[in-house]
């Protein structure tokens, strides 16, 4: 099994910017056949460190992660991120 995270910074991180953002994220659930389980969570602690949003995501096997990674819903994701993100980190391992 793969574990994904993700860590995002928006640009904007207003309450109604990272709400919208993530929706965006959580509306991956049920339309990626390869996506074993997904949560993600908004940072309450707001500290100058804190990202905004962290995505977890669980794969079955690292080639379901790179089918993730090229599904044509990921893809819609990557676009709405790549204009409101200002960074993020990732981690990829196996459990």
């Amino acid at each position: 099994m793969i574990k994904h995270i993700v860590l995002f910074k928006l640009k904007d991180s207003s309450p109604e910017s990272i709400r919208v953002t993530e929706g965006v994220l959580r509306g991956l659930e049920g339309k990626v056949e390869q996506l074993r389980s997904l949560e993600v969570g908004v940072d309450v602690v707001k500290s100058p460190r804190s990202y905004d949003i962290a995505l977890i995501a669980t794969f079955d096997s690292l080639e379901d992660l790179q089918g993730y990674q090229v599904h044509p819903e990921h893809k819609k994701v990557i676009e709405h991120m790549n204009e409101v993100r200002e960074s993020q980190v990732a981690v990829d391992f196996e459990f």
